[in-house]
């Protein structure tokens, strides 16, 4: 069921299944993080690029990947080393931050230098927790609905599948991890192809409001998951 609606999520917004999903799956199954959740994590936005795919920002989309990289190798040792709780406050603090200051008409500019930042957070935290998405969106807050969903979705499909390679490097990716996320394609397909009327909705102008209040629950949910772990 968590899959199923953060996958409705993300198919209007453009990100939220970490959001939904990766608290429900770690306090239900610890063992199978971050890995399973991964795996869904790169299949949603395949679904998402087969009807938009035109409108991926690839500039933006490339100095966004460069900076995800040591994000990510950062993230794997966090996930060995060190506790993922402490990091799962801190994020999402900043997150909040970031939420209040955006909302009261702050523009973060998208330039070279955020879009490798917001990768670069999101590396750590999507490797180490599942939740990476908002970093980049509110980088891509004020685009058009088609574009930031064509450009996340192009961003965390390969961001997932360099986690899921990094994880597997580290030995933290159990086969348990990779069957739960195969179970777990079913909802989340299912999700996607009723998140329809979502998009025709957002995509009338709503689509900064939506994207605030999801990043500001990420947080919120993230700073809860770390501190009743």
């Amino acid at each position: 069921m968590a899959v199923f609606i953060g996958a409705i999520v993300q198919g209007g917004v453009g990100f939220g299944l970490g959001l939904v999903g990766a608290p429900v799956l770690t306090m239900l199954e610890p063992s199978v993080m971050p890995g399973a959740i991964q795996i869904v994590n790169m299949t949603l936005p395949l679904f998402t690029l087969a009807a938009e795919w035109r409108k991926v920002d690839w500039r933006g989309l490339g100095f966004a990947v460069m900076g995800r990289l040591p994000g990510s190798v950062i993230g794997a040792y966090i996930v060995v080393y060190i506790s993922v709780h402490t990091l799962g406050v801190f994020v999402g603090a900043m997150v909040l931050v970031a939420v209040a200051l955006t909302a009261r008409s702050l523009t973060v500019p998208r330039t070279p230098r955020t879009l490798t930042g917001a990768g670069f957070i999101s590396g750590i935290t999507g490797t180490a927790t599942g939740i990476g998405g908002p970093p980049m969106a509110l980088i891509y807050q004020n685009a058009k609905g088609p574009q930031i969903r064509a450009t996340l979705a192009m961003f965390f499909f390969l961001s997932a599948a360099q986690s899921l390679a990094i994880l597997a490097w580290v030995d933290r990716l159990p086969s348990a991890a990779l069957t739960t996320g195969a179970i777990l394609l079913a909802p989340m397909i299912a999700g996607f192809l009723v998140s329809a009327p979502l998009r025709r909705y957002l995509d009338g102008g709503k689509v900064r409001t939506a994207i605030l209040i999801v990043a500001a629950a990420s947080a919120l949910m993230l700073i809860t998951q770390s501190l009743t772990a």
